[in-house]
């Protein structure tokens, strides 16, 4: 009613219908994701406004393509895709446990019980499930050589998820010779030194790891080499063609003679500067039956193309910024900025230097290098989506095998952890309230004499056990992803759990097949999940469910909502 008073014009939602919105948006947006978590999962196809399809069961890919107005529903999918800028993972199993600690709270909130009491449970359970995720994590030692097996099995636990499982094993492979390919110890890892390159061509099966570089262009002259061996690489960053003034110059003559002299002195200008390449290769490879390559990352004129064809030198201009990194990592040497004082320490090595044209598009490869510490997967499709699709498994496998090299441990994965969190937290959390309860209790002699510590202990007993619901409420909402991963098998969802916690009470860590239903033990499967993932999930998700079970009134009052009448 004050707020009606102030903003005549503004639109509030009261206390139950905000609660209600926001639960009901989180739970909408579960419901849209939920669907394609796991290897079982389905795939969404989205339609953009000018009618380009899209194929994806990535959760990152479908938040930040879908059109989403609601605001609560934004703010989690914000959430979600923060989750993999910081992880590379996890976007699905954000959304999918908000939606579920917000589905819980609504159980207990419509019996009449105050937020904020929830909200202190999902304190208490986040602090201790975060703990016992230091005990159940499995240490991995990444020393000079990491266990490649078990990067391997991350790896293809995380692909699997997004691609059918013969593609995704080819790809487990590739991901994690790529990122040992850039490792460098001591040193943090820099996926950007991984090109991911496509053609559009063959198929999927066929995408493969080149050790060395992909460019997206060839040579710009007929009758310099298709293929090469044995190459010199000089990595420049050198205009070898003419370029305007930056400042606003002009240049005035009188006569015929007096413009083509000053045409002969800015050709001079560009043709002295190839000279002194020319006299690089010269030197180098005079004597022997080496050949010499030229990637520039700024132009290189139809003249000097020619100078330099003449020499029998490949030369490729306007390479990207991020690709004279990766070459000088790859193929060794360094990156010059200036022609002046050149010498064979400049130079990088390839075995082999070759150009693939593919209908209109050219395709230089450089392979065979010593040592790289940048390489190139290049993916292959026979049309965009598939295409698409290997990217974003690709992406995600590559920060997943980075997880777990930076973590030096992974998380038994098929909703093992999940089961054996909800179970700890059921008996232990549940053991540690009784436990102050009957602690305060055991202190009635000092009730006699303090009425008003009476009455604080008495509170305190009431909050504690109280956030005790919260607790509970957390540890169901955990078992979320194995509900949809049973789910999305086709398989019954009660069933699953029963026999999973009962072998949990046993003492045995297992996780779910979604191919028989049966529990199985992930370790012995090879089923891993990140570390850092799983933390960062428990970390974010009641975050933002707290927030939102903590709003009281949407209000709608911004400035520039309504113009004044």
């Amino acid at each position: 009613m004050s707020l009606r008073v102030l903003n005549p014009n503004a639109e509030v939602l009261n206390k139950s219908a905000a609660l209600h919105m926001n639960i009901n948006a989180a739970k909408g947006l579960q419901d849209v994701l939920k669907t394609n978590l796991g290897p079982k999962g389905t795939i969404k196809m989205l339609v953009g406004g000018a009618g380009d399809i899209k194929l994806t069961k990535d959760g990152n890919t479908l938040l930040k393509e879908m059109q989403i107005q609601n605001p609560t529903a934004i703010m989690i999918a914000r959430t979600a895709v923060a989750q993999d800028d910081i992880s590379g993972d996890g976007t699905t199993s954000t959304v999918i446990f908000i939606g579920e600690l917000m589905k819980q709270s609504e159980r207990y909130i419509d019996e009449g019980m105050h937020p904020r009491v929830l909200v202190d449970g999902f304190e208490i359970a986040k602090k201790a499930t975060l703990q016992f995720l230091e005990k159940f994590k499995t240490p991995v030692v990444m020393g000079d050589e990491p266990d490649k097996e078990i990067l391997k099995m991350v790896a293809r636990t995380t692909v699997r998820t997004k691609l059918y499982e013969s593609l995704a094993d080819k790809l487990t492979d590739i991901i994690v010779n790529a990122v040992l390919c850039i490792r460098k110890p001591e040193e943090a890892i820099d996926l950007f030194m991984v090109e991911i390159m496509h053609m559009r061509h063959k198929f999927d099966v066929d995408t493969r790891l080149v050790e060395g570089l992909v460019l997206d262009h060839g040579s710009r002259h007929p009758d310099m080499k298709r293929r090469a061996e044995n190459c010199y690489i000089l990595t420049c960053n050198v205009s070898l063609e003419y370029e305007k003034s930056e400042i606003n110059a002009g240049f005035f003559y009188s006569n015929a003679e007096q413009r083509e002299a000053m045409v002969a002195a800015e050709r001079r200008s560009v043709d002295e500067r190839v000279k002194k390449i020319i006299e690089l290769k010269n030197k180098v490879c005079s004597g022997n039956d080496s050949n010499f390559v030229v990637i520039n990352q700024k132009g290189i004129d139809p003249p000097s193309l020619d100078m330099l064809a003449r020499e029998g030198i490949i030369a490729l201009r306007r390479a990207k910024r991020r690709n004279m990194e990766r070459l000088v990592l790859a193929c060794g040497g360094e990156a010059v900025n200036s022609v002046d004082d050149l010498t064979p320490e400049c130079l990088g090595w390839a075995g082999l230097v070759y150009e693939h044209v593919l209908g209109e598009e050219k395709y230089t490869f450089v392979e065979n290098v010593k040592n790289p510490s940048s390489c190139t997967i290049l993916i292959k499709g026979p049309n965009d989506h598939t295409i698409a699709q290997i990217k974003d498994a690709v992406r995600d496998g590559l920060r997943a095998v980075k997880n777990t090299i930076e973590d030096e441990s992974v998380v038994l994965g098929a909703g093992a952890f999940e089961v054996a969190a909800r179970q700890y937290l059921i008996n232990e959390v549940k053991k540690t309230v009784q436990g102050v309860i009957q602690n305060l209790m055991s202190s009635n002699y000092v009730l006699f004499f303090n009425y008003h510590l009476h009455i604080l202990m008495v509170m305190l007993i009431n909050s504690k056990q109280r956030a005790q619901l919260g607790v509970e409420a957390f540890a169901d909402a955990l078992l979320v992803v194995l509900k949809t991963l049973a789910e999305n098998s086709g398989l019954d969802t009660q069933d699953v759990i029963i026999a999973l916690t009962g072998e949990h009470d046993r003492g045995n860590v297992v996780g779910l097949s979604q191919n028989t239903g049966e529990p199985i033990d992930p370790q012995m499967e090879g089923i891993f999940d990140n570390y850092s993932v799983k933390r960062q999930i428990i970390n974010s998700g009641p975050v933002i469910a707290s927030q939102l079970l903590l709003v009281d009134e949407v209000i709608r009052a911004g400035r520039n909502m309504r113009k004044p009448t």
